[in-house]
């Protein structure tokens, strides 16, 4: 199947009442159970590369690209790319030639007007590349960069403040703070879904959530009743792919061919990506 563009992916969720599934990817063989958790669920998806994961393959983003691109090409579902929580401006623009289809940019640990000021210039670049774009407002946390709580007083977004963020700064998708963490191991944190109802509202664009490896099953899926129709998930991956590989080595200590283990953490990152679809791909209870 062609490879897909982000953007009518996120279309198709808002008109269905659904969202679209993003997973992190970090080597070949997360992109793979991805993909193939996906075709099993029957789901679109969103393949991502973080600034992070870019990081780790030594700041090019293009040869991991490039297999996540010829996996979206053979897949049975729809795939779209995304580079997500980019910081690094040239990163950015590398982003059209790597072959992605969407950004997410991120100038949210920035005051106020300077994230406008910064998330205007991406946007207006993105546009002219033919990319869609993400941008953040207010306070996630749990990055290295984002040490606050992400439940301490006035970091979620507001509502008022997000409707003007969007007119100013003519983003096609919004990462919001609505009581999610990124990099929790836990699934204990509790979403605000009436925020969540109130910035869809007010900006009648699609919302995105970040940090949702540590949200349960039925707050997931009362987010997307609330408005989300991106649902970015990276940890709880991590947490299958590593545990599939200190349980096979556990089990054959003396064990030195990698495609043993890794075969084992691909099949676990499938197992878990094909669950979530489930999980946030329920259509929005319509009023009889």
């Amino acid at each position: 199947m062609p490879l897909t563009a982000t953007r009518p992916l996120l279309v198709d969720a808002t008109a269905g009442g659904t969202a679209v599934a993003a997973f992190n990817v970090i080597t070949l063989e997360y992109a793979e159970g991805i993909v193939a958790g996906a075709e099993r669920a029957g789901r679109p998806v969103i393949l991502q590369l973080s600034e992070n994961a870019s990081t780790f393959h030594g700041g090019d983003p293009r040869p991991i690209t490039a297999a996540m691109r010829a996996l979206a090409e053979r897949s049975a579902v729809p795939v779209a790319l995304h580079l997500d929580h980019v910081e690094d401006v040239e990163l950015l623009h590398t982003a059209a030639d790597a072959g992605f289809g969407s950004v997410m940019f991120d100038a949210g640990r920035l005051p106020y007007e300077d994230n406008v000021a910064a998330t205007r210039a991406a946007a207006q670049w993105a546009h002219d590349q033919g990319l869609s774009i993400e941008a953040e407002l207010g306070y996630v946390g749990g990055k290295a960069t984002q040490v606050q709580s992400a439940h301490a007083a006035g970091v979620r977004t507001d509502p008022a403040q997000a409707a003007e963020f969007v007119a100013a700064t003519g983003v096609d998708a919004l990462a919001v703070a609505v009581g999610s963490s990124h990099a929790m191991t836990s699934r204990t944190a509790a979403l605000d879904h009436d925020l969540i109802a109130r910035i869809a509202a007010a900006t009648d664009l699609p919302l995105v959530l970040h940090g949702s490896s540590g949200v349960p099953d039925d707050d997931l899926a009362a987010a997307v009743v609330a408005g989300m129709r991106k649902i970015n998930i990276g940890t709880m991956l991590s947490v299958a792919y590593t545990s599939a590989i200190r349980t096979a080595l556990a089990a054959d200590p003396a064990a030195t061919d990698p495609r043993r283990y890794l075969a084992q953490a691909r099949a676990a990152i499938a197992d878990r990506a094909a669950a979530m679809f489930h999980v946030i791909g329920r259509p929005t209870p319509t009023s009889s």
